[in-house]
């Protein structure tokens, strides 16, 4: 799928569920920085330096036996997007949000088609390459991070340091350079009111815990990312296989949480979820925080099984599509708030009833 094809379209592979753990787990990213030995860091950056660290990353991901190995990317100048477009990347996850400040001449994006490898070029780092996958999936992450990265360095080469590791402009990368992350819907642990202790917890064992976008978002839909604060130190595996363990016992306390929920407050708690599943079908009018309270808890009902109508993997695609630049995108033109609501209201009917039609998909 071509880069404005994926403008285009709310779905992205990592939405479609099937992984491990997908009931709590919606899906595992690893993020690795590197730079490039021979230029510094790219806030020191002439505008003709980061145009040529851009050139050099076409070069090497446009190698014949890089694109053999790791597949064909497609490389564009975030300048060549519209500002709505490049929201629509980060909506997407597929760029950070600090990713547009700055100089959209200074930055491009490199993205394969399927849309699990990607390479933000000039962000704090030359080049931050991430890969994301549904549910539980570092290790696999991490395999296929490895690969892509092992390609750019046949011809690019990197600042690394025998004592340090790969050196970054963010003090707290160097090392291993290395962010693995993982984003669970914890609706469970907020209801019951010990996800405050959790995240006390995760915080002194190096971990934080982040909103929808990654660093000072909230936690809109009971969505939160739980990622690795120490690079140095620590190898690549170990980082992973200690993620992977603690989202698995946060996975078995959300599923306790919830069914506890469901044992002490059955009648309640499908009333909560047939509502919101009422509103979002017949709303004609809904703003972004209620669709994602309502979105959240049709996708905590799907989980435990209350409600069965549509898959798992349109709510994660809904909760793309009501978000403001998607909605910008499909409506042609800026959007006043009311009209915003409106359109978001009529979207989510709309695919609501496409899913319960079975017409949603796989569309790698």
């Amino acid at each position: 799928m071509a880069l404005r094809e994926t403008l285009a379209d709310p779905h992205s592979y990592w939405m479609e569920g099937g992984g491990a753990e997908e009931d709590v787990v919606v899906s595992s990213r690893i993020r690795i920085a590197r730079n490039l030995a021979t230029y510094p860091f790219p806030h020191r950056l002439s505008r003709e330096q980061a145009g040529e660290v851009i050139h050099a990353v076409r070069l090497a991901v446009e190698r014949p036996e890089s694109v053999k190995k790791v597949g064909r990317f497609e490389v564009s100048l975030l300048a060549e997007l519209t500002p709505v477009e490049r929201r629509i990347l980060v909506e997407k996850h597929l760029v950070s949000p600090d990713f547009l400040k700055g100089d959209p001449q200074e930055k491009a994006v490199v993205l394969r088609s399927d849309e699990m490898v990607g390479i933000m070029v000039n962000e704090e780092d030359h080049l931050r390459v991430q890969c994301l996958k549904p549910g539980l999936a570092l290790e696999e992450c991490w395999r296929l991070a490895s690969r892509v990265d092992d390609e750019l360095e046949a011809t690019l080469e990197y600042a690394f340091n025998e004592e340090f590791g790969y050196l970054s402009a963010c003090p707290t990368n160097v090392g291993t350079g290395m962010r693995a992350s993982v984003m669970m819907h914890l609706p469970g642990l907020v209801a019951t009111r010990v996800l405050e202790d959790v995240v006390s917890g995760l915080s002194k064992l190096g971990l934080a815990v982040r909103g929808l976008y990654g660093e000072g978002t909230r936690a809109a839909g009971d969505l939160f990312q739980i990622s690795n604060q120490i690079t140095l130190g620590r190898s690549e595996d170990e980082i992973i296989s200690n993620l992977t363990a603690l989202a698995r016992r946060l996975v078995t306390q959300e599923r306790e949480s919830r069914q506890g929920l469901y044992q002490k407050q059955r009648g309640a708690l499908e009333d909560r979820i047939f509502r919101s599943y009422g509103v979002l079908q017949y709303a004609r009018v809904i703003n972004s925080e209620e669709a994602m309270r309502c979105l959240s808890d049709l996708r905590l009902g799907l989980a435990l099984k209350v409600i069965q109508i549509i898959p798992l993997g349109l709510v994660s695609e809904l909760m793309v599509l009501i978000q403001p630049a998607f909605l910008t995108k499909m409506a042609g033109k800026e959007l006043k708030p009311f009209e915003r609501d409106m359109l978001r209201a009529r979207l989510i009917r709309e695919r609501l009833q496409s899913g319960k039609n079975g017409k949603y998909g796989s569309k790698k």
